[in-house]
């Protein structure tokens, strides 16, 4: 049996609770999961379970068709280079607009050192994928548009499986990661519009490429 979650907000703790084993691959991909096992082994009410897993299914950690149960996603090369081409398109044009008005956010910044703080144990740890989604999450919502950031968010929501996997097979350094923010922000910082593409452009397609080369 799985220890029941202790927090103010036994929903957000069932939630921390299975995102956390989503992304470290205790629920591989394809498990199902159902309201019934959930309730029961972490020992809360249906409608607690119920609206945990409807969570999930929302950030694109659980996918649930019509009449079945929500299952942890598998992803295909395919699908991992069309996540990682989706997220670029967005991202690329964000970074030219906070150039442009030399924008860095102080989230972005914040989150950044959280990462480099975790890149002082030299080592790959799941750790380093919320403050990696906040980053770039905050670079997109600093442009104030709605929109842009449910767009972003969307591709987020399954991103963070790949950024999950990235770090379990230790393909990239949290340090490595935490140097390329850098880059980005300092072009930004700078107003240099082709720069901060550049970085971005580099950054994403680096951990594209090392995912999609240990899919083999």
């Amino acid at each position: 049996m799985v220890s029941r979650p202790q927090a103010t907000s036994l929903i957000d703790a069932l939630v921390g609770e299975l995102r956390d084993r989503i992304l470290d691959g205790r629920l591989a991909g394809g498990t199902a999961l159902t309201e019934t096992e959930v309730a029961g082994g972490y020992e809360v009410a249906r409608p607690t379970a119920k609206a945990a897993i409807e969570r999930l299914v929302a950030e694109g950690l659980l996918r649930r068709d019509a009449h079945r149960s929500a299952r942890v996603p598998v992803f295909t090369a395919e699908d991992i280079a069309d996540l990682y081409f989706a997220r670029t398109c967005l991202e690329r044009q964000v970074m030219r607009q906070l150039a442009a008005g030399r924008l860095v956010p102080e989230r972005a910044r914040a989150a950044q050192a959280e990462i480099a703080e975790l890149a002082g144990a030299e080592r790959s740890t799941i750790a380093a994928v919320e403050p990696d989604v906040t980053f770039h999450r905050a670079l997109v919502d600093a442009l104030g548009s709605p929109r842009l950031s449910r767009a972003h968010g969307s591709v987020m929501g399954e991103m963070r499986l790949c950024m999950a996997q990235v770090q379990t097979y230790k393909l990239l350094r949290i340090g490595e990661i935490a140097e390329e923010h850098e880059a980005i922000l300092a072009a930004i910082a700078d107003g240099d519009m082709e720069r901060a593409d550049e970085a971005l452009t580099f950054h994403l397609d680096r951990a594209s490429r090392q995912l999609l080369s240990h899919m083999g």
